[in-house]
């Protein structure tokens, strides 16, 4: 309870955070085919946003180091409201961009600050309630942006003014909190190809979690307006995928700590696949059958990173935790990247059900992979804990590193 007391501040910061940084990309989208963007350009918005997220990721720790947390934080969430407020005083998609890469900025630069404050004050006792915390409190509010966008209202200034007052609102927490700041962690270095040496299927595993989950939520709305959904039905489209993939947690995070990962991320690929189709296949029987699609989808394709990430530790020792954590993240952040901007191209070209085809595709191709790589190289006996890895920044390994080493006998 002391614990919950004394991080109040940076669960609050989370909140009001994601609620602004997580409602801009759907907004923006809706507001792209509002003004005539084409879907390209829109796909160019999400691609750019994950971009600022690459940079900030690298670039946050060490500016930590040069300024402090409460200055770096207030610096990357003055960079975020910037970046909304710009919108209507410049409305061309490719100025867009650039103030989507500042939000992008933000989101990776503050959570660098949140979860290196979060690592100075966890202790083993606490380690797995804190973590459980912070995993509700960001799920919980990352399904709460989503709805954000059913009350407002496309291409609006003021629907931005608000997002960006949520923005500034996030440092209110933390800069009136009267907890010392603590000892800036090293910045972990960048060696992608460890996620390669350690396990290709888990490197893969996180392109493909990002081909899902950046193409959908940055695309999804426009799927979403091109079958049909009002801005309200589109909220709601948005939020059964992170409703089913946390309610896919538990159950998976069982069957990866009891069973082979490789088949478990085979089945989840395959079941993903399956949805993609079922989405694709009954995207015109009404509106109730489109949202069970988000949800089982969100169930398949969302838990697909934490598995590979666990799968990836198996390989490693805990020195390299944090590292491959890093390393994973990378390889995420060049999918999610990618995702957006091509699919954004395939729904150009051959209408809204291309996004799906192209997910299948690529949790096809996954498939494939792990079976491949079965043949390869057998399982290991001894497996870490099955996490759930947010994918938030670099650094979030530090956060994980020693519930990992706990085993999986003491639970998912």
């Amino acid at each position: 309870m002391r614990f919950l007391l004394t991080s109040a501040a940076l669960f609050l910061s989370v909140i009001l955070l994601q609620l602004s940084t997580g409602g801009v990309g759907p907004l923006d989208a809706l507001s792209g085919l509002t003004l005539g963007f084409s879907t390209k350009e829109i796909g160019l918005l999400g691609s750019a946003h994950f971009l600022g997220f690459f940079i900030g990721c690298w670039w946050a720790p060490r500016l930590m180091g040069s300024i402090g947390h409460s200055r770096a934080f207030a610096a990357f969430t003055a960079t975020g409201a910037i970046g909304l407020i710009a919108h209507f005083l410049v409305i061309d998609p490719m100025a867009w961009a650039l103030m989507r890469i500042a939000s992008g900025l933000c989101v990776a630069g503050c959570y660098t600050v949140i979860e290196a404050w979060l690592q100075a004050r966890v202790t083993n006792e606490n380690r797995g309630r804190a973590m459980g915390t912070y995993r509700v409190v960001d799920m919980g509010a990352s399904l709460a942006a989503q709805m954000v966008i059913s009350i407002l209202e496309p291409a609006s200034y003021v629907s931005y003014n608000l997002l960006a007052i949520l923005c500034c609102a996030a440092l209110l927490p933390i800069t009136l909190s009267k907890s010392s700041q603590p000892q800036t962690p090293h910045a972990p270095r960048l060696r992608p190809m460890l996620a390669v040496a350690r396990s290709p299927l888990a490197a893969a595993g996180v392109v493909v979690a990002a081909l899902s989950s950046a193409s959908f939520r940055m695309i999804g709305p426009v799927y979403g307006t091109q079958v049909g959904l009002a801005t309200d039905q589109v909220a709601w489209f948005l939020a059964a995928f992170v409703l089913g993939g946390a309610l896919a947690q538990y159950p998976v995070g069982w069957l990866a700590d009891k069973f082979d990962r490789r088949w478990v991320l085979i089945w989840l690929s395959a079941a993903a696949v399956l949805s993609c189709v079922s989405t694709v296949l009954t995207g015109n029987l009404g509106t109730n059958i489109i949202m069970l699609n988000a949800v089982v989808f969100g169930l398949t394709a969302f838990p697909i990173y934490s598995v590979a990430s666990a799968h990836a530790n198996d390989f490693a020792s805990p020195e390299e935790r944090v590292e491959l954590s890093a390393a994973l993240m990378f390889f995420f952040a060049l999918g999610a990247i990618a995702a957006p901007l091509f699919a954004s191209g395939l729904i150009d070209r051959f209408g809204p059900s291309a996004l799906f085809v192209m997910i299948a595709i690529g949790h096809g191709v996954l498939i494939v992979f792990g079976m491949t790589r079965m043949r390869i190289r057998p399982t290991v006996e001894n497996k870490t804990r099955y996490v759930y890895a947010p994918r938030t920044t670099f650094t979030i390994g530090r956060l994980m590193g020693r519930q990992r080493d706990r085993g999986p006998e003491n639970g998912a």
